[in-house]
């Protein structure tokens, strides 16, 4: 099945991160994939410690979108069509049970993915493996084919009052 953690607030990758602890805890075959992260991030540590948890993302960091100039969405397009495909192999060989697609919602949004080849991906795959998937403003191509479907709502967070992301809490 494919879970869906989306919406403002925080914990959308702390829920995948839990998922995938629970799942490689039960004996599953974990591949644990970001995109739109380059950047070191705490979970990383502990999820390299666990035997089958395979990890998959890219080894540049490009910054937020935003800031990004067209050479560097090129590159990063490539980089995460290179994760997908990685993915597709895993899978079909038997590799993984357990799939997190951490901020995947973005490359969908951004056009930063081979859309329809990751469609093609998912919905062969939604009936054979488990599949998180996170991030904010999913297509409603997207929400139609999740099976869970969890929104994260923001209603205070400490950002509003200048507060910068913390190591071991947002990254």
């Amino acid at each position: 099945m494919i879970q869906l953690y989306h919406g403002e607030g925080k914990g959308k990758t702390t829920a995948a991160v839990g998922g995938a602890v629970r799942a490689a805890g039960a004996g599953m075959r974990v591949v644990f994939g970001q995109f739109m992260k380059g950047n070191e991030t705490a979970e990383l540590e502990e999820l390299k410690k666990i035997s089958n948890i395979d990890i998959l993302r890219s080894k540049e960091n490009f910054g937020f979108y935003f800031q990004m100039t067209e050479e560097q969405k090129k590159r990063l397009t490539d980089i995460h069509n290179q994760i997908l495909d990685k993915m597709r192999q895993l899978a079909e060989q038997g590799k993984c049970d357990f799939l997190v697609m951490d901020e995947l919602t973005y490359t969908i949004n951004y056009n930063l993915i081979g859309t329809e080849t990751l469609y093609q991906f998912l919905e062969y795959n939604k009936d054979k493996i488990e599949i998180i998937i996170t991030g904010r403003n999913p297509a409603p191509r997207l929400l139609d084919i999740t099976d869970y479907d969890s929104e994260i709502l923001c209603h205070k967070h400490p950002y509003e009052r200048g507060i910068k992301a913390r190591r071991g809490i947002e990254y």
